[in-house]
């Protein structure tokens, strides 16, 4: 186990896994470890599903297959994919970085359009976690469900394992929904990839800097 300060300097977005399966005592310690995630009075409104070995494999496929439909799109939270501002200037500098890591050019749309796809595919991670949030509630709670992926991702880094968050993998909540059996009423946030790192793969070669603390705290006194 590594100091916490050291697993939340390491936790970064990984994309390309090993196939080794991470074990089952393993998978519920970590789980459990992000069940102590801080939650407003305590609601914990988490509600995960866990896909692995062929499970995950039909699931990868069916929403490789939906991405390549845009009528197939219907995520349970709208997002337009639009940041103004110095976030819009954040996430081209995170694009660009992680392109040129893989060694894709600006111009080579196909190339991209395939690294855009591996998200849908999961990255090839053994795992992947689906978050969900229960109507009726709200942007609280889920900054709640929020509190609680970062106490899972730093658990994972904690215990020599790779994650990334997917917003990607809330794109397509219907099929989510029917593979895994999930109710209506349960709203997809996100989803999770998580395993062991490939470190030779060129993606995870990328490193993204982080805007200074003068730039996002104000302290006063």
């Amino acid at each position: 186990m590594m100091p916490t300060d050291q697993a939340i300097r390491e936790r970064r977005s990984v994309r390309a896994f090993l196939p080794r399966e991470v074990p089952e005592p393993l998978l519920r310690e970590v789980f459990g470890l992000a069940q102590c995630a801080p939650s407003n009075c305590n609601t914990q409104p988490w509600i995960v599903h866990v896909v692995s070995g062929a499970a995950g494999q039909r699931l990868r496929q069916t929403l490789v297959q939906a991405a390549i439909d845009p009528a197939q799109h219907q995520p349970d939270f709208a997002f337009d994919g639009r940041y103004p501002g110095v976030y819009k200037t954040r996430q081209h500098d995170s694009a660009m970085r992680l392109y040129e890591a893989m060694g894709i050019a600006r111009e080579d749309r196909a190339a991209r359009g395939q690294a855009m796809l591996r998200n849908f595919a999961m990255f090839d991670a053994p795992h992947a976690a689906f978050i969900f949030l229960p109507e009726p509630f709200g942007l609280r709670e889920a900054a709640d469900c929020g509190m609680y992926a970062q106490t899972l991702m730093l658990a994972l880094t904690a215990h020599g394992l790779a994650s990334c968050a997917q917003g990607a993998l809330s794109f397509h909540p219907q099929h989510v929904r029917k593979a895994l059996g999930v109710p209506a009423e349960h709203k997809l946030l996100f989803g999770l990839s998580f395993g062991y790192e490939d470190t030779a793969a060129a993606a995870n070669q990328c490193r993204v800097p982080r805007a200074g603390l003068e730039e996002a705290v104000r302290f006063h006194r």
